[in-house]
Protein backbone atom coordinates (compact mmCIF):
# COMPACT_ATOMS: atom_id res chain seq x y z
CA UNK A 1 0.00 0.00 0.00
CA UNK A 2 1.75 3.51 -1.05
CA UNK A 3 1.18 6.70 1.72
CA UNK A 4 -1.66 7.78 -0.27
CA UNK A 5 -3.27 5.13 -0.46
CA UNK A 6 -3.02 4.61 3.55
CA UNK A 7 -3.93 8.31 3.54
CA UNK A 8 -7.04 7.46 2.11
CA UNK A 9 -7.90 4.60 3.86
CA UNK A 10 -7.50 6.59 7.16
CA UNK A 11 -9.41 9.33 5.53
CA UNK A 12 -12.40 6.57 4.66
CA UNK A 13 -12.54 5.58 8.25
CA UNK A 14 -12.54 8.41 10.64
CA UNK A 15 -15.20 10.12 7.88
CA UNK A 16 -17.83 7.02 8.82
CA UNK A 17 -16.85 7.29 12.16
CA UNK A 18 -17.59 11.53 12.06
CA UNK A 19 -21.17 10.92 9.90
CA UNK A 20 -21.96 8.26 12.46
CA UNK A 21 -21.31 10.70 15.62
CA UNK A 22 -22.57 13.28 13.57
CA UNK A 23 -26.09 11.48 13.28
CA UNK A 24 -26.33 10.54 17.06
CA UNK A 25 -25.59 7.25 16.20
CA UNK A 26 -23.77 4.36 18.26
CA UNK A 27 -21.99 1.77 16.65
CA UNK A 28 -24.61 -0.67 17.54
CA UNK A 29 -27.06 1.67 15.75
CA UNK A 30 -25.14 2.01 12.72
CA UNK A 31 -24.52 -1.89 12.44
CA UNK A 32 -28.11 -2.56 12.66
CA UNK A 33 -28.91 0.26 9.67
CA UNK A 34 -26.08 -1.43 7.62
CA UNK A 35 -26.88 -4.83 8.34
CA UNK A 36 -23.28 -5.76 9.50
CA UNK A 37 -22.24 -6.71 12.85
CA UNK A 38 -21.06 -4.12 15.52
CA UNK A 39 -17.97 -5.66 15.82
CA UNK A 40 -16.89 -6.02 12.33
CA UNK A 41 -18.28 -1.97 12.34
CA UNK A 42 -15.98 -1.49 15.04
CA UNK A 43 -12.66 -2.73 13.46
CA UNK A 44 -13.48 -0.72 10.45
CA UNK A 45 -13.63 2.18 12.48
CA UNK A 46 -10.61 1.55 13.72
CA UNK A 47 -8.36 0.57 11.19
CA UNK A 48 -8.35 -3.64 12.44
CA UNK A 49 -10.42 -4.60 9.73
CA UNK A 50 -9.59 -4.49 5.70
CA UNK A 51 -11.85 -2.03 3.62
CA UNK A 52 -14.14 -4.04 1.28
CA UNK A 53 -15.87 -1.99 -1.64
CA UNK A 54 -19.49 -3.91 -0.76
CA UNK A 55 -19.31 -2.85 3.06
CA UNK A 56 -18.32 0.92 1.97
CA UNK A 57 -21.30 0.87 -0.32
CA UNK A 58 -23.52 -0.73 1.95
CA UNK A 59 -22.52 2.03 5.18
CA UNK A 60 -22.29 4.90 2.55
CA UNK A 61 -26.19 4.04 2.22
CA UNK A 62 -27.36 3.82 5.76
CA UNK A 63 -25.16 7.27 6.44
CA UNK A 64 -26.94 8.72 3.86
CA UNK A 65 -24.44 9.50 1.04
CA UNK A 66 -22.77 8.35 -1.69
CA UNK A 67 -19.58 6.22 -2.25
CA UNK A 68 -18.09 8.90 -4.60
CA UNK A 69 -18.53 11.20 -0.93
CA UNK A 70 -17.34 8.31 1.40
CA UNK A 71 -14.43 8.32 -0.58
CA UNK A 72 -13.79 12.04 -1.66
CA UNK A 73 -9.99 13.40 -1.39
CA UNK A 74 -9.23 16.59 -0.43
CA UNK A 75 -8.57 19.34 -2.55
CA UNK A 76 -5.55 20.49 -3.37
CA UNK A 77 -6.95 23.99 -4.21
CA UNK A 78 -8.74 24.52 -0.80
CA UNK A 79 -7.98 28.71 0.18
CA UNK A 80 -8.79 31.03 -2.75
CA UNK A 81 -8.21 35.03 -3.18
CA UNK A 82 -11.28 36.92 -4.32
CA UNK A 83 -11.75 38.62 -7.75
CA UNK A 84 -11.74 42.16 -7.10
CA UNK A 85 -14.35 44.60 -8.61
CA UNK A 86 -13.41 48.08 -7.76
CA UNK A 87 -16.36 49.66 -10.02
CA UNK A 88 -19.24 47.82 -8.70
CA UNK A 89 -17.72 47.42 -4.84
CA UNK A 90 -17.93 43.87 -5.21
CA UNK A 91 -15.58 40.63 -3.87
CA UNK A 92 -16.56 37.49 -5.81
CA UNK A 93 -15.85 33.81 -5.17
CA UNK A 94 -16.51 30.79 -7.35
CA UNK A 95 -17.94 27.93 -5.94
CA UNK A 96 -16.14 24.80 -7.02
CA UNK A 97 -17.96 22.09 -5.74
CA UNK A 98 -21.05 23.70 -7.87
CA UNK A 99 -20.06 25.37 -11.22
CA UNK A 100 -21.90 28.53 -11.82
CA UNK A 101 -22.45 29.36 -8.25
CA UNK A 102 -20.55 32.80 -6.96
CA UNK A 103 -20.51 34.35 -3.23
CA UNK A 104 -20.11 38.28 -3.62
CA UNK A 105 -19.10 40.52 -0.91
CA UNK A 106 -20.88 43.86 -1.63
CA UNK A 107 -20.85 47.53 0.29
CA UNK A 108 -23.88 49.70 -0.42
CA UNK A 109 -24.42 52.84 0.69
CA UNK A 110 -27.68 54.32 -1.35
CA UNK A 111 -31.27 53.25 -0.32
CA UNK A 112 -33.40 51.38 -2.43
CA UNK A 113 -35.12 52.87 -5.56
CA UNK A 114 -38.61 54.38 -4.18
CA UNK A 115 -39.85 53.84 -8.24
CA UNK A 116 -41.46 50.14 -8.33
CA UNK A 117 -40.47 50.36 -12.11
CA UNK A 118 -36.72 49.87 -10.94
CA UNK A 119 -37.14 46.91 -9.79
CA UNK A 120 -35.29 44.05 -11.83
CA UNK A 121 -36.35 40.27 -12.79
CA UNK A 122 -34.67 37.67 -13.61
CA UNK A 123 -34.44 33.55 -13.72
CA UNK A 124 -32.88 32.32 -10.52
CA UNK A 125 -32.40 32.16 -6.74
CA UNK A 126 -30.27 34.27 -4.49
CA UNK A 127 -29.19 33.98 -0.76
CA UNK A 128 -27.64 36.86 1.01
CA UNK A 129 -26.46 37.27 5.15
CA UNK A 130 -26.22 41.43 6.20
CA UNK A 131 -22.53 41.28 7.45
CA UNK A 132 -22.82 45.00 8.93
CA UNK A 133 -25.86 47.63 9.35
CA UNK A 134 -28.87 47.50 7.66
CA UNK A 135 -30.45 46.28 4.31
CA UNK A 136 -34.01 46.80 2.87
CA UNK A 137 -34.88 44.36 0.11
CA UNK A 138 -38.05 45.09 -1.94
CA UNK A 139 -39.63 41.69 -2.97
CA UNK A 140 -42.86 42.26 -5.25
CA UNK A 141 -44.78 44.55 -3.04
CA UNK A 142 -43.09 43.67 0.05
CA UNK A 143 -40.57 45.48 1.79
CA UNK A 144 -38.64 43.92 4.17
CA UNK A 145 -35.64 44.77 6.18
CA UNK A 146 -32.66 42.39 7.25
CA UNK A 147 -30.55 43.19 10.20
CA UNK A 148 -27.05 42.11 10.77
CA UNK A 149 -26.78 38.30 10.69
CA UNK A 150 -29.97 37.92 9.62
CA UNK A 151 -30.43 36.28 6.13
CA UNK A 152 -32.81 36.22 3.14
CA UNK A 153 -33.56 33.99 0.45
CA UNK A 154 -35.86 34.66 -2.86
CA UNK A 155 -36.70 33.77 -6.17
CA UNK A 156 -34.95 36.22 -8.40
CA UNK A 157 -38.12 35.96 -10.70
CA UNK A 158 -39.88 38.28 -7.99
CA UNK A 159 -38.84 41.82 -8.90
CA UNK A 160 -36.62 43.07 -6.57
CA UNK A 161 -34.15 45.53 -5.74
CA UNK A 162 -31.67 45.87 -2.55
CA UNK A 163 -30.17 49.28 -1.08
CA UNK A 164 -28.89 50.14 2.25
CA UNK A 165 -30.66 51.94 5.23
CA UNK A 166 -29.42 54.58 7.83
CA UNK A 167 -26.11 54.21 6.55
CA UNK A 168 -23.68 51.73 4.77
CA UNK A 169 -24.32 48.10 4.88
CA UNK A 170 -22.39 45.19 3.94
CA UNK A 171 -23.90 41.51 2.16
CA UNK A 172 -22.60 38.55 1.33
CA UNK A 173 -24.63 36.89 -1.66
CA UNK A 174 -24.54 33.60 -2.72
CA UNK A 175 -25.96 33.23 -6.71
CA UNK A 176 -26.92 30.49 -8.55
CA UNK A 177 -25.90 30.12 -12.34
CA UNK A 178 -29.27 31.87 -13.40
CA UNK A 179 -29.19 34.30 -11.08
CA UNK A 180 -25.53 35.39 -11.78
CA UNK A 181 -26.40 35.91 -15.35
CA UNK A 182 -29.29 37.95 -14.53
CA UNK A 183 -26.80 40.23 -12.95
CA UNK A 184 -24.08 39.63 -15.48
CA UNK A 185 -26.63 40.84 -18.18
CA UNK A 186 -27.48 44.15 -15.70
CA UNK A 187 -24.30 45.06 -15.42
CA UNK A 188 -23.29 45.06 -19.30
CA UNK A 189 -26.23 47.39 -20.03
CA UNK A 190 -25.26 49.54 -17.22
CA UNK A 191 -21.43 49.55 -18.66
CA UNK A 192 -23.12 50.48 -22.29
CA UNK A 193 -25.28 53.29 -20.06
CA UNK A 194 -28.61 52.43 -21.21
CA UNK A 195 -29.52 49.65 -18.83
CA UNK A 196 -29.41 48.91 -14.81
CA UNK A 197 -27.56 50.46 -11.71
CA UNK A 198 -27.19 47.94 -9.03
CA UNK A 199 -30.58 49.19 -7.33
CA UNK A 200 -32.53 48.71 -10.79
CA UNK A 201 -33.11 49.94 -14.42
CA UNK A 202 -31.61 53.58 -15.19
CA UNK A 203 -32.11 55.94 -17.70
CA UNK A 204 -28.71 57.30 -19.78
CA UNK A 205 -28.00 60.85 -18.77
Amino acid sequence: MTQEDGELDSLVRKRIRALRVAQGWSLEELAARAKVSQSTLSRIENGRRRLALDQLVTLARALDTSLDQLVETASDDIVSNPMIDGAHGQMRWPIKAEPGMTVIRQRMTEPPPDNPSRLRAHPGREWLVVLSGTAILLLGNRRLRIETNQAAEFPTMLPHAIGAEGGPCELLGIFDRDARRGHQRGEATEKRGEGTDKNGPRRSP
